[in-house]
């Protein structure tokens, strides 16, 4: 059995991606929950309305950092 203890960090990762790439090489096997579809509904009413606006991706790191 693998012991996540002794993997360094990047082994880690690796094997994140490892799974991640596994995953999602079939993506019917594992179906969205209903409340994705909702979430994608609001966003895009949210933004028909003006409610939200797009920004960019280095804006929005350094909002989420607080800066």
């Amino acid at each position: 059995m693998l012991t996540l203890d002794k993997l360094t960090r990047t082994e880690k990762l690796q094997l994140m991606e490892a799974l991640w790439d596994d995953l999602s090489t079939d993506a019917t096997a594992l179906p969205p929950p209903p409340w994705h579809a909702q979430a994608l509904d609001a966003a895009q009413n949210a933004l028909a309305s003006g409610e939200a606006h797009f920004i960019d991706w280095a804006q929005a790191k350094r909002t989420l950092r607080g800066e």
